[in-house]
Order: structure tokens, then sequence, then C-alpha cells
């Protein structure tokens, strides 16, 4: 039986991506589709609304996504689930966390730079260029 040396993992510049066969690995962070079939777990330091995209929706179809605050603080918003329908916002702290419905469009903005963790699986995700900016 051989053995894999454990060594540390920087989380910030790579992910882990979860196979459905139990397998973990170190892969590079994908912000769009993966057709590996694995759950992806990322972290990002983020200063700016640039470096979370606000100007951009984001939707995961085949799954819902955990959006964790782990430093300072962040607007998670929703975009209407019917036409005419409100615009959803929920403020993350540190230490909280919110769960995006399955194929529902959201985006962040920021209220301080923040470490951010986001828990989904990519596959079919798309993102669309926001057009109802303030």
């Amino acid at each position: 039986m051989t053995t894999t040396p454990i060594s540390s993992i920087d989380l910030f510049a790579s992910a882990l991506h979860i196979h459905p066969d139990g397998n973990v690995q170190v892969a590079e962070r994908q912000m769009t589709s993966s057709y590996s079939g694995a759950w992806q777990i990322a972290t990002f330091h983020v200063e700016t609304d640039a470096d979370v995209h606000a100007d951009q929706w984001e939707m995961h179809p085949g799954a819902e996504e955990a959006v964790c605050c782990l430093a300072g603080g962040v607007r998670l918003h929703l975009r209407p689930a019917a036409p005419g329908g409100a615009e959803a916002m929920v403020q993350l702290r540190a230490g909280n966390a919110v769960i995006v419905p399955r194929g529902r469009w959201h985006r962040l903005e920021l209220d301080a730079p923040s470490d951010l963790m986001s828990i989904t699986l990519r596959h079919g995700t798309r993102l669309e260029r926001r057009t109802d900016t303030h």
C-alpha cells in the first residue's frame, strides 16, 4: 500500500474538487462550467465589486450554492423569480452563509474587503451581464 504525503493547500490559490466517488483533488478554480461532475470548494479574497463580478448575474442549474462570508461583509442579490417581482437581498457578515437555490440568478456586492467561500457544482454555470445598473 502506498501513501500520499499530506501537505498544506492554499485555498486562495486553488480549489478543492469533490468527486461523486469520494475522491478530493486540488484543482484550478473554475468560475464557469466544469464537466468533471465534481463539487467545487473555492475561497477568494476580494477587495472591490469587480472582484465579485457585481456587474454580472450568475446561475448554477445543476445544484444549489453555499456562499459563505469568512471575513468582511457582502450583499447577495437574487434576481426576481417572476417578471415584475422585486430583487431580494441577503446581507452576509463574517461567519454567515446563504444557500442560493438551484437555477436562481444571483450576484454579489461588497460592503468591505472580504474573504468568501463558495461551494457548488459548476456544471452548466452561466453568467449574464447586468442590464439594470443603477
